[in-house]
């Protein structure tokens, strides 16, 4: 299951040449971080074609802050509460044949892009970060949080018939020609664990990816971890029919 020839050249990350590289956008959903934005927009790497911040009704200076960075930023604003429908509203606006999805409190390093795009040039239709995978990590995960995860995630491969390392965790990218395939509607943090399993049940090509996640760089987090738990686990639950998947899980270079 974890033999694919690609997975043996982690070293050569550059982006194909024989055919034209994809278009990758970049959806930015924030509210009120305007103090987090300068260390994330000033790192994203050239290989991203249009960054869409999803303003959630910032009462801080997000917006001006995120021109004032990037002033061809696109700036949309969602249509509904919930980090969810921030990312739906941010989906929906994107133009890429790629599209990566990122917090905006600096828990996510934009120079970890690269690696996602290689895996969707390489033939996957779906990459995800990881946090316990050999090679990535957390800075920030309480132990509370670290456990609610693990019994989440053994939840999801259990029910899934998968072997995920990582589930409630946002840095993702894929193909938007399957955003339709993907019937997400979740509004909010639930939205991610949507996405793993619905690509899990459209049987997409799956690799996960080490990942560090960083501690916020300002402000306090929106994720409630009791109730953003248990809306996790209703979608685990909800969601379970005839899922089916191909993960490819990226060995860490030695």
């Amino acid at each position: 299951m974890y033999s694919d020839p690609i997975t043996s050249h982690t070293a050569d990350l550059s982006r194909r040449t024989d055919k034209p590289p994809a278009t990758v956008s970049l959806v930015v959903p924030a509210r009120n971080e305007a103090r987090n934005i300068p260390w994330v927009f000033e790192q994203i790497p050239d290989c991203v074609d249009e960054v869409i911040l999803v303003d959630g009704d910032s009462v801080d200076a997000t917006v001006p802050m995120a021109m004032l960075c990037l002033p061809e930023v696109r700036s949309v604003r969602q249509s509904g509460p919930g980090k969810g429908n921030a990312l739906r509203t941010g989906f929906l606006a994107a133009t890429g044949d790629y599209v990566v999805m990122m917090d905006a409190d600096g828990s996510m390093s934009p120079a970890e892009i690269p690696h996602f795009l290689h895996f969707l040039d390489h033939g996957y239709d779906f990459v995800k970060g990881s946090r316990f995978v050999q090679g990535g990590g957390s800075l920030d995960i309480t132990p509370f949080r670290r456990l609610g995860n693990h019994v989440l995630l053994a939840a999801a491969n259990r029910l899934y018939h998968a072997s995920l390392t990582d589930l409630c965790y946002g840095f993702c990218a894929f193909r938007r020609s399957f955003l339709e395939q993907l019937d997400l509607h979740a509004s909010g943090f639930e939205i991610e664990t949507e996405m793993v399993v619905h690509a899990l049940r459209c049987g997409l090509r799956i690799a996960e990816v080490p990942s560090l996640e960083l501690p916020r760089r300002s402000g306090r987090s929106n994720l409630h971890a009791i109730s953003d738990g248990r809306r996790v686990l209703h979608t685990l639950l909800s969601e379970r029919a005839g899922a089916r998947t191909s993960l490819v899980r990226e060995p860490s270079a030695r």
